[in-house]
């Protein structure tokens, strides 16, 4: 029996396919990868809808009759696959934009304007689509950075009014993406200090879930703002369709996720609107971050390696430069440290064969000295007891022993204990009529203020000045943002993305004048891992747990979303595994070291020294090739991962054995990928300990074809922890 309600619904279905086969005006706006396309169409009444992201077709034209494909939706349904989403009207799910008009109306309809694309490069659009009220002079423009060759889409959004009086935003989001699937499966990271990038993976169910930050500072502490999402059933490495998202924010970020009762998947992301509802003021734009996007439909491998290609070309700082291994005093030291010891120890950065010598925590500060975490920060004067003849005295002595000179700084927070504090108690963000709560001991300075953002950026600038040949810094982060107060804004819901902003602004400052200088982007840890951050810093510190085995299923995580360029690996204390297999470890990314060489065995020395010679021979395919891996240490016994050069000439396998349990090990082959199948190719292990020989043939040559299909079994086990193989092709 058909009811009136039944019969509503089949005609606004029948009216709906009706426009199209009438051909309704109608706009339709391609976004096209090499791969993929993101479609935008604008209806006869100039709603912008995402009504398809999926597989390129072969015909572009074909992209407008995309909607006849699915289910129309009802007119009253209020769930619309707007491109991005107001508040206040027809729309009942969850919007990417929300406001108070300057006359207190909270309504908002966004129609479509114009489209503009403009060639960036040959293989770069930026597309601009204009968005505006029919009934406020309230605009909204979207754009879309589309990188054709590898499939990466960036999304942002520009606000802007013309009222009479402000306007408040109430959330400002960067995206607002439509999926259409049976189902979704959902990957998601969360962690702590010491625990970072821990994943989990879970069906998403009807309702939003969302992922977010309220931390002001270390944003990615507790949640990462990166995620996966797999249409139809969880994607493997090698199969399935999956989405990856990232944002490009390093402050307070929120992703929302919602399934509604049609069973269609809304992502919302951007900054987070909590506490930070923004006045804007007539004729201002309000600019959001982007965030990042690729869909793959060969599975997560694909996906990482195609992102990381991205990373290296348009958005890592000097993504295709070198990296420079280092040795760190931390361990060695801690606070305790003057002037000899470290001469002996830039000694020690010579004898090890690294390139520089890092100074880290604790060498500044006199009148409460950095001799411990609980005073001194925010003082930036050398501490004239350990260092009398200052950090130049540090820096001649690198370059007497032929190795470059870097340093710690940690210029965003204070001590309460420190003079900066008790001078300039209104740079510091607290409320000042409530109890002050520390974070390691610390509290955060307000970076809203210019005049803190040039306090911080001759932290830096000093350094440099005063030390010409300075070739590192370590930039840490190791407070979040308590009592929430800027004593520099008027408006208090503008910290969390002021703070945020004047972070930038010092960073492109120095970036201004030190363009190349190599510097670590560190939180604690990996608390301050984004893209947005790492256009200023070469590379970032994922974690300060540097046991080896919790490293590789860190660096496995971080790796789907960060190329192993970016990541640096230190050996260390940590961890009761042997010394080979830390440094194997350390070497799938930037190497350096944090270890008291006076201590090593001779043996052990040479090995270190033997690793290194090694390193500098592999480490471009490590930086620039493609990773693919091949056994995850979540599901069996060891873990197993190669990287191949772009020809496909030369690649570096690593192994490990994550279970010690007796006689676990590698059972079978390791099948290969990446390869040419025709070539053919020696491998030969690399970074055995002195004295020790491999039990792998170092004279047999393998086609690739065997390598990928067969495999080659490195023989783990539990006397044999780590194996690192280099392949090498055979020319004719």
């Amino acid at each position: 029996m058909i009811t009136t309600c039944t019969r509503k619904t089949l005609a606004a279905w029948l009216m709906a396919a009706l426009g199209s086969t009438l051909g309704y005006a109608q706009t339709t706006i391609p976004l096209e990868t090499r791969s993929t396309a993101l479609v935008l169409q604008a209806d006869d009444k100039k709603n912008l809808r995402i009504v398809y992201y999926g597989e390129k077709l072969a015909d572009a034209g074909s992209y407008a009759q995309v909607p006849q494909a699915y289910r129309q939706t009802d007119d009253y349904s209020g769930v619309l696959a707007s491109a991005y989403t107001p508040a206040g009207s027809r729309n009942l799910a969850e919007p990417a934009i929300t406001v108070v008009h300057a006359d207190g109306n909270t309504s908002l309809d966004l129609r479509y304007i114009t489209h503009t694309r403009q060639e960036v490069t040959p293989q770069v659009a930026l597309y601009t689509v204009t968005l505006q009220d029919p009934v406020y002079p309230f605009t909204v423009k979207l754009f879309y950075k589309v990188y054709s060759q590898e499939d990466v889409i960036e999304q942002w959004s520009e606000i802007s009014h013309q009222e009479k009086g402000p306007v408040v935003l109430n959330k400002f989001a960067s995206a607002n993406l439509h999926l259409k699937a049976p189902e979704f499966w959902l990957t998601q990271y969360h962690g702590d200090w010491a625990k970072e990038m821990q994943p989990e993976t879970s069906r998403i169910t009807h309702g939003i879930k969302t992922l977010d930050s309220k931390l002001g500072t270390r944003a990615n502490l507790f949640q990462p703002s990166v995620f996966m999402v797999s249409p139809g059933k969880p994607a493997t490495e090698d199969e399935g369709t999956v989405l990856y998202g990232a944002m490009e924010w390093s402050g307070n970020f929120r992703i929302d996720l919602e399934l509604d009762y049609q069973d269609n998947l809304r992502i919302v992301a951007g900054m987070n609107n909590f506490a930070s509802a923004y006045t804007l003021k007539p004729k201002e734009t309000f600019a959001t971050p982007a965030f990042v996007f690729l869909l793959s439909h060969h599975g997560k491998g694909e996906a990482s390696r195609k992102l990381h290609t991205w990373a290296r070309n348009y958005k890592l700082l000097d993504g295709h430069g070198t990296r420079l291994t280092l040795l760190n005093n931390w361990e060695a030291t801690y606070f305790d440290f003057n002037e000899q010891k470290l001469f002996g120890l830039l000694k020690d950065t010579k004898r090890l064969g690294v390139d520089l010598f890092l100074l880290d925590d604790g060498w500044f500060a006199n009148k409460y000295p950095r001799n411990g975490d609980t005073a001194g920060l925010g003082d930036w004067e050398v501490n004239r007891t350990k260092l009398p003849n200052g950090v130049s005295s540090l820096v001649k002595e690198a370059a007497n022993n032929d190795v470059k000179f870097g340093i710690w700084i940690e210029p965003e927070m204070v001590n309460p204990k420190s003079e900066l504090y008790e001078k300039h108690p209104d740079w510091v963000i607290r409320q000042p009529a409530r109890e002050e709560h520390y974070f390691r001991n610390q509290l955060v300075l307000d970076l809203s203020n210019p005049a803190v953002q040039q306090f911080v950026f001759q932290v830096v600038d000093k350094l440099f000045t005063e030390n010409p040949s300075l070739a590192y810094i370590k930039w840490d982060c190791n407070a979040v943002v308590y009592n929430a107060y800027s004593a520099h804004l008027r408006n208090q819901s503008h910290l969390y993305i002021e703070y945020v902003r004047g972070l930038y602004n010092v960073l492109a400052k120095i970036r201004q004048k030190y363009p190349k200088v190599p510097m670590m982007l560190c939180s604690g840890g990996g608390g301050r891992v984004d893209y947005a951050a790492l256009q200023y810093f070469t590379e970032f510190w994922p974690s300060d747990n540097t046991d080896p085995l919790e490293r590789i299923f860190m660096q496995w995580e971080y790796s789907y979303f960060y190329p192993a360029l970016a990541t640096s690996n230190h050996v260390t204390a940590w961890g009761k595994q042997p010394l080979k297999f830390k440094v194997d470890v350390a070497m799938m990314g930037k190497l350096g070291f944090d270890i008291v060489v006076d201590e090593l065995e001779a043996q052990e020395l040479a090995f270190c020294q033997q690793a290194l010679r090694h390193y500098n021979d592999v480490k471009q395919v490590i930086w620039q090739g493609d990773q693919y891996r091949l056994a995850d240490p979540r599901q069996g016994s060891f873990a197993s991962l190669v990287y191949v050069d772009p020809a496909r000439a030369t690649g570096v396998m690593f192994n490990y054995l994550v279970n010690n349990r007796y006689g676990e090990g590698t059972p079978y082959p390791v099948k290969l990928k990446g390869l040419d199948p025709a070539a053919r190719y020696t491998v030969r292990e690399i970074n055995l300990l002195p004295g020790t020989s491999s039990p792998l043939r170092s004279d047999a040559v393998y086609s690739g074809d065997f390598l990928m299909k067969v495999g080659i079994n490195p023989q783990l086990s539990t006397s044999r922890t780590s194996v690192v193989l280099q392949l090498s092709k055979v020319t004719p």
